[in-house]
């Protein structure tokens, strides 16, 4: 069954759940021709990067969490590095060739993801098999998204900035990318290396080196995804998996390891004391953030940062009757989450992105492929353990989730939104796990957002108005600076939700903030 407004998609042989319905409908025919979960999401991913390009594209990078009912879990890294030779800057600018600083690792993720598939999974499935769907989408064209609309309008003033990236600006009838579909045949036919050291990687160079940016061919034949193991914390009876830094997964466990020693379960989940605890929880785990960094680079000691004694402290500095002050620096960043189970009970959970919206607002040549912004992650502060140096990695925000019961994969989360992401993970799966929300009804909970965005640089604590006005003056009074925004919030991200229950079960959601849903077949 399929999502619809009302209710959450259900199925006892596999779901998929993307932002758009056409990448679910990409993915959920994988599934019914019997390929795993891995070449489902392949599929979808793909067709997002067609479908979505404000959000994703080839030009971007993907965090993967995969696990299967055998005990195996494992976490695709894929990254790209910073280049070889950099620039003398003062600062990064956000847009611009200058912004392009790190090569672009989603596709050797795909090829990755694949093999593990292929070596785990019994899987079948390549590129040639399963981009089709993303190729047929940018030959043939389909009507632009509402969210691609959004931004557009969002971004209006600052196109003529960005050479090129207006053919993504169509707001009526059927958008094309013929281009970009060149591209994806020559993946199908040369496999996911041609965009690292084929003749496509040479012109993806000689675009970039042409419109400023430092990467050259040798950055783009460096690059690799890495499969390492997720870190992990138990919050209930659930093991939460998250990526590992550079990844800011660490802080969404750290997070719920505090709220752990709260009994959440006996809080109302609409109530001023639940969103005071969730608001003063991130706080907390806020204050470490910038410490992560590439672990290849800077120690990261994951192990003492989720400790029992650390957390404690943390727990004791909330006060459940007053917000602690919170002026911060704020990380935006734009991304799409997408997931799958098969009938196997196999699953992934990912998160694809080219940073901001529009990513770095450089379109390369003939192309049609938009280079992602993460550059902008670095800093310049020699201090600082995130700072930038050649071949690093920058501190990184997409953290897609996975929940396991007993082993088995129970729960598949992530949300766009950069850092807004721990932030809407906290209350999703408090409702989930707490209050036995199902996936439709804890996606369609209101949310909220604290400190600046780029829309607002206020340092305050943005949350959806359908709360109530009764919780928003409560939290007034308990020192929050809350500012209302309207209900289903674009700012509040677009999340997705996949549950596979001990009775054989899955239940999944996308965003109602999406123009997606989940597909069970």
């Amino acid at each position: 069954m399929r999502q619809t407004s009302t209710a959450a998609a259900r199925s006892r042989r596999g779901m998929v759940t993307t932002p758009h319905h056409a990448a679910s409908e990409a993915g959920a025919k994988v599934l019914r021709r019997g390929g795993t979960a891995i070449e489902a999401v392949v599929a979808a991913g793909a067709a997002l990067t067609v479908l979505y390009p404000h959000f994703c594209g080839l030009g971007g990078d993907a965090i993967w969490i995969v696990a299967d009912s055998t005990g195996r879990r494992k976490a695709i890294m894929g990254i790209g590095q910073a280049a070889e030779v950099l620039p003398e800057l003062d600062t990064i600018p956000v847009r611009g060739p200058l912004s392009a600083l790190t090569t672009a690792a989603l596709i050797d993720s795909w090829g990755e993801a694949l093999r593990y598939s292929r070596e785990n999974w019994q899987g079948t499935g390549s590129l040639a098999t399963l981009l089709g769907d993303a190729i047929e989408l940018a030959e043939g064209g389909f009507p632009v998204s509402r969210s691609q609309s959004y931004w557009h309008e969002f971004r209006n003033a600052e196109i003529a900035d960005w050479p090129g990236v207006g053919t993504f600006f169509v707001t009526e009838g059927t958008q094309r990318q013929p281009q970009l579909a060149k591209v994806l045949e020559r993946l199908a036919l040369h496999g996911h290396r041609e965009f690292y050291e084929g003749e496509l990687g040479q012109q993806i160079a000689c675009s970039l080196e042409a419109a400023g940016s430092p990467i050259r061919f040798r950055d783009l034949g460096k690059t690799s995804a890495q499969v390492v193991e997720p870190i992990s914390l138990t919050y209930r009876n659930v093991e939460l998996l998250a990526p590992p830094p550079p990844s800011q997964g660490l802080t969404t466990l750290a997070i719920m390891g505090i709220l752990s020693k709260f009994p959440m379960q006996d809080i109302d989940p609409a109530s001023a004391d639940f969103y005071h605890l969730c608001v003063e929880a991130v706080k907390q785990a806020f204050l470490d953030r910038g410490r992560i960094a590439d672990p290849d680079h800077v120690k990261q000691a994951c192990n003492d940062w989720l400790a029992d004694e650390v957390l404690a402290r943390k727990v004791s500095a909330i006060d459940p009757g007053r917000a602690m002050p919170w002026p911060a620096r704020f990380q935006t960043g734009d991304t799409v989450y997408l997931a799958a189970v098969d009938a196997e009970g196999r699953s992934a959970s990912v998160l694809q992105s080219t940073y901001y919206d529009w990513g770095s607002g450089v379109l390369l040549g003939d192309t049609g492929i938009l280079w992602q912004n993460r550059g902008a992650a670095f800093s310049t502060d020699p201090a600082s353990p995130n700072v930038l140096a050649p071949g690093k990695r920058p501190f990184y925000t997409l953290n897609p989730g996975m929940g396991l019961r007993d082993g088995k994969p129970c729960l598949l989360y992530g949300t766009q939104g950069a850092d807004g992401q721990p932030q809407t993970l906290t209350v999703l799966l408090s409702r989930l796990i707490d209050h036995g929300f199902d996936p439709l009804s804890a996606l369609d909970a209101p949310r909220f957002l604290l400190g600046r965005t780029f829309s607002d640089s206020g340092d305050n604590l943005k949350i959806e108005e359908s709360v109530g006005e009764g919780v928003l003056g409560a939290l007034s009074a308990r020192g929050h600076e809350t500012i209302a925004i309207p209900a289903l919030n674009p700012l509040s991200g677009q999340a997705g939700v996949i549950r596979v229950g001990g009775d054989g079960w899955i239940d999944g959601a996308h965003d109602p903030r999406s123009d997606g849903c989940a597909m069970g077949i």
